[in-house]
């Protein structure tokens, strides 16, 4: 079972920047990318990343504000964002999936306990 450890995450203003890692113990999935909770809402993925082809993969809502990027050796992955809004406000989880298919509609089953984002 992958452990996942998600940090960066912290209240910052509105057009501000953040950076969230992901470090797993186990990177030698499949595919792995960032889901938010915002408070009353159901979990969505907003960017995903092929491990073996590095294919990346965003939801209109982030798709040029937010950037996935990873580092296997480091087995850690990387969600930067900038231009962030209020409604970027949520519970952001790292996931991975250790089989095909990957994209934005798969469906993950290892999730780390998140970390909060607030914009005010």
């Amino acid at each position: 079972h992958v452990q996942l450890v998600e940090s960066g995450g912290a209240s910052v203003q509105d057009g501000g920047s953040l950076r969230l890692s992901c470090v797993a113990s186990d990177y030698s999935g499949f595919c792995m990318g960032w889901f938010l909770q915002a408070p009353g809402k159901v979990h969505e993925p907003i960017a995903v990343i092929g491990i073996r082809d590095g294919a990346v993969y965003y939801a209109d809502s982030v798709r040029g504000r937010f950037t996935i990027s990873q580092d296997v050796a480091l087995k850690t992955m990387f969600l930067e964002m900038n231009k962030l809004k209020p409604e970027d406000t949520a519970e952001y989880y790292c996931v991975a999936r250790y089989s095909a298919p990957c994209g934005l509609r798969a469906a993950f089953d290892n999730w780390g306990q998140g970390t909060q984002v607030t914009v005010s």
